[in-house]
């Protein structure tokens, strides 16, 4: 009964954390979005308190049920090693126990702290599990998802239904898919081969629970009365952690599957109080690994001190094509993300945020220092003054969550006007696009004289009124690069 509620609770957990980076509409964001924040690693960087505090007595209580159940690339890791036992009796039985690998699993912590602490977060995010499950799903299942939608959504249409809509597929950009097509292979052949060892050696949420479980007050516990050392839960279990030998359970590596419980035809195994004997003896054993975890723990503490609607062109303009991206000093982040060093420090990289954008303005960065994390760029649309979405879902604490009234005033940028691009300077024609479509009015038309002496009218940036929204780059109609574009504030402020 205890595995089936787990397996049950898991399925759940994961069909819901799935559909947060595939639900375009901000149903699922509005309704579950509490299954990205009570992720281990976004409620360690977002500085949440009670959660981290619910974690932490939840796995000294019950063993790493995390792992098993809230976890999603845990998860997925036993959907793998569930289609690999339905090839036959001998993949079932294909595992044996097998030491933890402490060095390795406190080297990758070690680094992984590291480079949570030298600013590369994109590269510890690489491992972190929510945000590489998230990337997978974004980046190689969303369109997917947006194919089948707009098929329903066409005929539908053609009823007279509107219970579906079109949702345009952003281009992914190429090193996406690499690192999802690559973190997608490496994860599924990990546990195709060795169920969970991806959790119990490179995972490094894996490894600080792990080091919890140890003392966890209820686990699985052998009775050495009725066991009659037959090695089938040794044999079934995908976490390599039962010496049935022993009669021992390495408590660190057990993700409290229950597997065990369920396979023993025995009755020999029971989830229960630990004895106390045993755990003494344990204790004297991994003294020197306890030892190292903590050291590599404390590196890891210091580490971290609109319902949507279909994305049209504003006010009914014609949709702009080929467009390109201006060369911008600063990157364009989303409102609430302090600063440019307060975003790279937290942010995971999980791109929760790019699926909720409902103007799709949010992209994964490919500058180094903030790969694979979400800036703005404005080439087919712009960031809504109205829309609060991306911090309403972000888990890290990396854009915090604004009113509208507090976004409308949010300053994430200011327009840069380009003379030699803009209509009226380069061709002589009447334009105030960007004036007409500012909606804070930070854009006014002034006169200008060209050099052949003829007046014309150019816009003038109200650089203190203007919040960096992207409405006037957007409709600028001049190509390749709009005459005007948002350049990022190193710091966001009020205006």
């Amino acid at each position: 009964m205890l595995r089936k509620i787990r397996i049950a609770l898991a399925a759940l957990c994961f069909v819901l954390i799935t559909l947060l980076f595939l639900d375009f509409t901000g149903w699922a964001q509005a309704h579950f979005g509490f299954l990205a924040k009570i992720q281990f690693l976004p409620a360690f960087l977002a500085l949440n308190v009670l959660v981290l505090l619910g974690l932490v007595l939840t796995t000294l209580l019950l063993g790493r049920v995390y792992c098993s159940v809230v976890c999603p690339l845990g998860v997925m890791q036993d959907v793998v090693n569930r289609l690999r036992c339905m090839a036959g009796k001998r993949a079932r039985n294909r595992f044996s126990f097998s030491r933890s690998k402490t060095i390795v699993r406190c080297a990758v912590l070690v680094v992984f702290a590291v480079c949570m602490a030298a600013g590369l977060g994109w590269l510890a995010s690489l491992i972190a599990p929510y945000s590489a499950y998230g990337r997978m799903v974004q980046t190689l299942a969303a369109p997917v998802y947006d194919w089948v939608n707009n098929i329903f959504a066409d005929r539908a249409a053609a009823t007279g239904s509107y219970v579906f809509y079109r949702h345009d597929t952003v281009t992914r950009l190429p090193l996406m898919i690499v690192v999802a097509a690559a973190t997608f292979a490496v994860v599924f052949a990990t546990a195709w081969i060795g169920g969970r060892a991806w959790c119990n050696t490179v995972c490094p949420v894996g490894t600080v629970l792990g080091f919890l479980s140890r003392y966890s007050f209820l686990a699985p516990v052998i009775d050495t009365d009725k066991c009659v050392g037959c090695s089938l839960c040794a044999r079934r279990c995908k976490a390599s952690c039962i010496d049935y030998k022993a009669h021992r359970i390495d408590y660190s590596k057990c993700v409290a599957c229950m597997d065990c419980i369920d396979n023993c035809t025995h009755n020999a195994i029971k989830y229960t109080k630990r004895r106390s004997a045993g755990l003494h003896k344990r204790a004297v054993a991994t003294d020197k690994s306890r030892r190292r975890f903590l050291s590599a723990g404390a590196m890891l503490v210091g580490a971290a001190a609109m319902k949507a609607a279909d994305k049209t062109a504003d006010g009914g303009l014609a949709k702009l094509e080929n467009k390109i991206p201006p060369k911008r000093t600063r990157p364009v982040l989303p409102p609430g993300a302090v600063s440019i060093e307060h975003f790279t420090t937290h942010c995971t990289a999980c791109q929760l945020c790019v699926t909720a954008c409902p103007t799709q303005i949010l992209r994964p960065s490919t500058s180094l220092s903030r790969l694979m994390k979400p800036e703005s760029v404005y080439e087919n649309g712009y960031c809504r003054p109205e829309c609060t979405r991306c911090g309403d879902v972000c888990p890290a604490g990396a854009i915090h969550p604004l009113t509208v009234e507090r976004k409308s005033s949010t300053q994430i940028g200011h327009a840069v006007w380009t003379a030699n691009l803009c209509f009226p300077v380069a061709k002589g024609l009447r334009c105030g696009n960007c004036a007409r479509h500012c909606p804070v009015g930070a854009i006014s038309m002034v006169p200008y004289n060209r050099p052949d002496g003829r007046l014309v009218y150019v816009p003038a940036v109200d650089t203190e009124r203007c919040i960096g929204c992207g409405a006037c780059e957007y409709v600028c109609p001049s190509r390749p690069q709009s005459a005007i574009y948002v350049d990022g504030n190193e710091v966001q402020r009020m205006v």
